[in-house]
């Protein structure tokens, strides 16, 4: 048999049973548009998180109060926020003293009710230095950043993200100049940075920067801070400078033994692997789920085409008593078990990128196409054809002609 000949008895076999086929179909298509569009979530879920990971800073390493339980990794920094074993003068230490540390910034944040002509809002304040702009790759919009001589004398000026800007002020408005009260303490701003991104209760637009100093004296007391942030000299030298680090808190706050380390370092690329591999194997559980569904539709091919196979007996049987070979049947019944997944997924892949696209528009998340993934479920939709077809084609191949002549 040629292959233009199978390609017409398929496509005959197509036209003849319309309503039935498409019917197959749709299981392959539910199964391969829900894969398509989990996937798609998941990857642009991925690339988000790596993309706002990747915007606080460039080469970051973190210093944060507390120690580390549960055997490591950021999420297990116990006392994070409320511990007080950090302080600006180990800030101070680590910019004279470790090499490769190209900029350092302590912060101390905490959230307060902030007001101005008549609006108030509750948004993360955050007290640091100058250096945090290129720690953090902070950009200004309009106004200016903290100074060295504003940090120095515990100056009362404030720098908006913009979505701080637009709640108090309102939507794009110049707030340069204008007054806002912290708590109770009056502040001016002088600033407002460049939107980056981001949600939550740690999204660098919804955020206010003044002073450390001022923080410490007015807003918070005493003299720790939240966090130090280390912008190391280059990618290459991440390691060393939080070996550095590590050595001289430990020496600094007198411990002997690491595991008793009263703070806790964690580097970009910490925070990238975890969160990717968190992220991934979120991705892979809802395409498992929705790979459940192409399931479903390879056993309906199977069924449809033990049902085809019964009905086109007495064809099979014709077929063969002209001479036509086992090998012959098999190929036919299926290729045109494989054309359906493969139509199936032809449509499947489409439906599964417009569902994506109305689920980014719906929640807000961005999706991801992949190529990879698309050409990975397009073969597998094709596996399906055939583990599914095998079975009925074998069937109809081994068939007797006279048995299948008779068959009513």
């Amino acid at each position: 048999m040629s292959f233009r000949d199978l390609l017409e008895q398929t496509f005959w076999f197509f036209s003849s049973n319309k309503v039935r086929s498409g019917l197959t179909m749709l299981g392959i298509i539910v199964g391969i548009g829900s894969v398509i569009a989990m996937i798609s979530v998941g990857q642009g879920a991925q690339q988000s998180v790596q993309d706002r990971i990747q915007a606080i800073g460039s080469n970051l390493i973190i210093v944060m109060p507390g120690a580390t339980r549960g055997g490591g990794g950021f999420f297990f920094s116990s006392g994070r926020g409320s511990a007080q074993t950090l302080t600006s003068a180990d800030a101070n230490a680590i910019s004279s003293q470790v090499s490769g540390a190209a900029n350092v910034a302590p912060e101390l944040d905490t959230r307060k009710q902030v007001s101005a002509k008549g609006e108030n809002t509750n948004t993360q304040i955050i007290g640091t230095i100058p250096a945090y702009t290129d720690v953090h790759n902070v950009s200004i919009d309009t106004g200016s950043f903290i100074t060295d001589g504003e940090n120095t004398s515990s100056g009362k000026v404030a720098v908006l993200g913009p979505s701080a800007r637009d709640d108090l002020f309102g939507s794009g408005a110049a707030a340069v100049g204008q007054s806002i009260r912290i708590g109770t303490v009056q502040f001016k701003v002088i600033g407002v940075t460049q939107a980056k991104g981001g949600s939550g209760f740690n999204n660098p637009d919804d955020a206010i920067y003044i002073p450390l100093s001022s923080m410490q004296h007015f807003i918070m007391g005493g003299s720790y801070v939240s966090s130090i942030g280390v912008s190391a000299s280059s990618q290459d030298n991440m390691d060393s400078v939080q070996q550095q680090i590590n050595d001289l808190l430990l020496q600094r706050h007198k411990i002997s033994n690491p595991a008793l380390a009263d703070f806790n370092i964690i580097n970009q690329n910490d925070i990238v692997n975890t969160a990717t591999s968190v992220t991934k194997t979120l991705t892979e559980l809802l395409a498992s789920i929705a790979g459940i569904s192409l399931l479903v539709g390879g056993i309906g091919i199977m069924n449809m085409m033990l049902t085809t196979v019964t009905e086109r007996t007495r064809e099979i049987g014709l077929r063969k008593s002209v001479g036509a070979k086992k090998s012959d049947i098999s190929l036919q019944f299926l290729s045109e078990s494989v054309m359906l997944t493969f139509m199936g997924g032809a449509i499947g892949i489409v439906v599964g990128e417009f569902v994506s696209a109305i689920i980014a528009n719906v929640i807000g998340q961005p999706t991801a196409f992949s190529l990879i993934s698309v050409v990975s479920v397009f073969a597998v939709s094709a596996l399906i054809g055939i583990v599914f077809g095998y079975y009925p084609a074998r069937r109809a191949a081994n068939l007797s002609p006279i048995v299948a002549l008779r068959y009513e």
